[in-house]
């Protein structure tokens, strides 16, 4: 009797040891031999968790008069679709440095550090050389491959960065935001960094915003690499929609850097900034240039003004910006071959939005309703919005009451949604968020993996080693 337990205990035993190495995150999903890929395009919506997702596909059906809750984004029709972990090494959530790092190097690293590993030192700018790790575009560049980065934030904010930059600090997106000790020390900005770097490893495109880094605005080596990049060969510069859409055919590298710091939202871009372009623009320009190397290509593209829109409270804009960056993906699907193109849509991290009930043809961004349509009231006697935040500047004031909604415009996309607790920015969600793939190597997404596993993926479905060398 005892015996048969035994053995029975150490069959439990073997059978969870190897259940565990199964699931162990990014084990199984990445492994095996991949179809080979001449390109891939990695979209990133940044904060684009899973409650944003849905209200955003019910937000674009309302927008047509559809149904919104049965709609689909563009993306969600893709066959292959895991869940993804997004924690980093020193907190249970991430931010976009190490969330878009982890992707891009296989590496997770802290938070606020790009393109290094988890021995980096943010007190020691010059740790990052140490911590240094070689990412999927500069090994695919190495190899022949062309790279691009394309962003509605400054192409130095963190997701872009994390293409090209090795620094402990994802703030010194220019030589005026490093303390001078870093720079006795010789630490290199993250806009010299995109600049500067070596031939065989620098971008070939790099769209987005963040012109004051590069010397729209001074900075303290007087340089200005804009009119620099201009200056190589096949190179060109280009600062608005026009100029990005009528780049002579031999252009092979192209510096489009379309406002000082993050480029307007889409609700504001028509007014505020003209002739910028939309993401949808930026992307087929992308495609169109990477596509002239007959090798392949690599292009990240980010929808960086969900995020943004979040932080503040705008739960409406950050749907708008969901709807651009689906525009941007189908734009994408349709200027490229399934046969040798893998597409990957994910998110770096989620955000603290809640949808709160209503009625199947409720508005998305409306009160919520009782059975009878009418308002929904809380404990306070107020009625709430079926979009809530978790934190952010929607919450209520230290010791004030809630504000009633209802006396409020809902329809403007920069009300502020209410927040369980008020903060200056509202945080980001530590859950799981979606990756969907179309393409070759597209069935390696599935069940749960880890956020490293896609560098991993990309690589191996694009026939690259692990390292520049």
């Amino acid at each position: 009797m005892l015996a048969s337990r035994g053995r029975r205990q150490g069959a439990l035993a073997m059978t969870g040891m190897i259940l565990t190495l199964m699931a162990a995150p990014g084990i199984g999903q990445a492994a095996g031999k991949a179809p080979h890929a001449r390109n891939v395009i990695l979209f990133i919506g940044d904060g684009m968790g899973v409650s944003t997702l849905t209200a955003a596909r019910i937000y674009q059906g309302q927008m047509k008069g559809k149904d919104g809750a049965s709609n689909r984004l563009t993306f969600e029709t893709f066959p292959n679709l895991a869940l993804v972990q997004t924690y980093s090494a020193d907190s249970l959530v991430t931010d976009s440095a190490n969330g878009a790092s982890s992707m891009l190097t296989g590496h997770r690293t802290i938070n606020g550090a790009l393109g290094v590993t988890d021995k980096v030192d943010r007190s020691d700018c010059r740790s990052a050389q140490a911590a240094r790790v070689d990412t999927l575009a500069e090994i695919a560049k190495s190899h022949g491959l062309s790279t691009g980065a394309v962003s509605t934030a400054a192409i130095t904010d963190a997701t872009p960065a994390a293409l090209y930059a090795h620094v402990g600090a994802r703030s010194y997106q220019g030589d005026m935001a490093m303390p001078q000790a870093a720079l006795d020390e010789g630490c290199v900005d993250i806009a010299r960094q995109l600049i500067d770097a070596p031939e065989t490893q620098r971008l070939d495109l790099a769209l987005g915003g963040g012109a004051g880094f590069f010397g729209q605005t001074p900075r303290r080596d007087g340089r200005n690499m804009m009119q620099e990049f201009a200056r190589r060969p096949d190179s060109a510069f280009v600062d608005t929609a026009q100029a990005l859409a009528s780049l002579p055919n031999s252009t092979r590298h192209v510096l489009g850097l379309f406002a000082g710091n993050n480029m307007a939202d889409e609700t504001d871009r028509p007014t505020a900034t003209p002739t910028a372009p939309r993401l949808v623009d930026m992307t087929r320009a992308a495609i169109k240039v990477l596509s002239r190397n007959k090798k392949g290509y690599f292009l990240m593209v980010e929808g960086a003004l969900i995020d943004k829109a979040h932080h503040v409270g705008e739960a409406h804009e950050a749907l708008n910006e969901v709807v651009e960056f689906d525009a941007a993906i189908a734009e994408a699907l349709a200027l490229t071959d399934p046969k040798d193109t893998l597409i990957i849509v994910t998110a770096d991290h989620s955000h603290g939005l809640t949808i709160n009930g209503g009625a199947r043809n409720s508005s998305i961004l409306g009160l919520a309703p009782e059975a009878n349509g009418q308002p929904r009231m809380g404990g306070d006697g107020k009625p709430f919005t079926i979009l809530q935040y978790a934190t952010g500047p929607g919450g209520p004031a230290l010791n004030a009451l809630r504000q009633d909604p209802s006396k409020a415009n809902l329809a403007d996309p920069h009300y502020k949604t209410a927040a369980a607790i008020i903060l200056p920015s509202a945080a980001h969600g530590g859950e799981d968020v979606a990756a969907y793939a179309h393409g070759p190597g597209a069935e390696n997404f599935h069940g749960l993996i880890d956020q490293p596993a896609i560098f991993q993926i990309m690589r191996r479905t694009l026939g690259l080693p692990g390292s520049v060398h």
